[in-house]
């Protein structure tokens, strides 16, 4: 079964940030420099989620091992703003999870060429010379799968982790069709 290895979130503060204050006010926690990127970079710790703060007050949360680690992290970077007095109170407009990154393990050595052609040249990329593996993009979902030859698979573009479950199941069924694997 999948596995989530990666949360992607995002919000939105009803405020807008001068970074560079912010990030001086924040301390060694906080990076920003406008040259290389436009958004604050801030970690609670060297393994933490990361933090992308921009002027409007958009901000993304990378890294988080679940979907709780995200809302928690969110809480603790809603909490600091709010204890500097950079925002009245903790709360913020919205904040949804945009994308579960996922990986699984068929079991199995795959052969992505006959596979690229088993799963329809329409829906699959696989170009050796570019990239290791195979990328299919499944009808009807908005998930992306990667298959590499050590059957080692990620899924990616999930709301949710039922989406990755069943973009999974769906994977398995039509490779069991096509090459009898289980």
């Amino acid at each position: 079964m999948p596995e989530i290895v990666n949360v992607v979130a995002s919000g939105s503060l009803d405020a807008e940030f001068d970074l560079e204050r912010v990030a001086a006010d924040i301390g060694s926690i906080a990076e920003y420099d406008p040259d290389k990127y436009p958004g604050m970079y801030l970690r609670f710790g060297e393994e933490a989620p990361l933090i992308t703060l921009y002027r409007t007050g958009k901000f993304i949360v990378t890294g988080a091992d679940s979907e709780e680690e995200a809302h928690a992290i969110r809480e603790r970077f809603l909490k600091l703003l709010a204890e500097n007095g950079m925002i009245a109170n903790p709360v913020d407009e919205w904040f949804q999870i945009q994308n579960l990154v996922c990986t699984a393990e068929l079991g199995k050595s795959l052969n992505l060429s006959a596979l690229a052609i088993g799963l329809g040249l329409e829906n699959t990329e696989y170009e050796p010379e570019q990239f290791p593996g195979l990328i299919y993009r499944p009808s009807g979902v908005d998930s992306v799968v990667l298959l590499f030859a050590t059957g080692r698979v990620v899924i990616t573009g999930n709301p949710d982790l039922d989406t990755a479950e069943q973009t999974f199941a769906t994977l398995r069924d039509e490779m069991t069709d096509l090459f009898a694997v289980d």
